[in-house]
This record gives structure tokens, sequence and C-alpha cells, in this order.
């Protein structure tokens, strides 16, 4: 079962049907590779079914999520670099959470609603503005 939150309205999400990469960028500019296989999703609880949250935390490359992935921070705020038009368009909620984020861009996603329908690979920049230090032990 994946996080939901009741209080919003179901995005509009076209799943993959074919496999295909996506590739996180992390705030020391290391690129994680995912190869996506459809018959695979979910990976885990967090995010939408094949979000890039549910993707990362399935896939072992961290991304804060305050709210547990149910579209209720900002958080998890990503930037996707290439593939944006492979991916289903933001919905109110969302749209609503990233007017809090830092650093918003015409790019910019929670990768808790964020699902790529698989026709094209997919790019991603995590912000390292978005890390969780007290969470992490790297704060006083």
């Amino acid at each position: 079962m994946t996080s939901r939150n009741p209080y919003i309205d179901e995005p509009d999400i076209r799943p993959p049907t074919r496999a295909y990469t996506v590739s996180f960028v992390d705030e020391q500019g290391q690129r994680h590779d995912v190869r996506v296989e459809p018959e695979r999703i979910p990976f885990g609880d967090h995010g939408l079914p094949g979000s890039l949250l549910d993707i990362a935390l399935g896939n072992g490359i961290e991304i804060d999520h305050a709210c547990g992935g149910v579209c209720a921070c900002s958080t998890c705020h990503v930037i996707v670099k290439e593939g944006i038009e492979s991916c289903n368009s933001p919905g109110e909620a969302e749209e609503d959470m990233l007017d809090a984020a830092y650093g918003v861009t015409h790019q910019s996603r929670l990768a808790c609603q964020c699902v790529p329908d698989g026709t094209r690979d997919v790019v991603v920049v995590i912000p390292g503005w978005n890390r969780n230090l007290a969470r992490e032990g790297h704060g006083s």
C-alpha cells in the first residue's frame, strides 16, 4: 500500500508500459541511474506508485519526505532536468506545496507526486538545500 492523502484529488497518471531509466543527480553531483521495470511498481509505500520518490527510495537513493510522501509538505522538491514532458501534470495541491519550496524553477516537482509514464528517460536533480540536517545527525 502506498501513501495517499485523502484530502486532495487523485492525480491523472499514465503508468509506464515499458522500461525506462531515471537518473538521480545528488547534491554532490553524483549520478545514480535506475532502470525502472513497470512490473516492479510500486517499490515501497512512500509517494504515489511509480513516483520519483517511490523509485528513489526503492533503490536506496535518499530524498527527504517529511510528510511521508502524501503531498503535505515540500521537502521532496526535485528539479526534473530532462523528460518532464513524460511526467503527469502537477495538481493544485502539488502546486500549492511548491509555493512553499525554496529554489523553485519551471522544472520543479514534488518527488512524491511526479510519476513518469516511461515514454522517455528522466534526469532528476535532488537539491542539497532540502536535506533534513537534524534527522541526518548534522545538527547541533
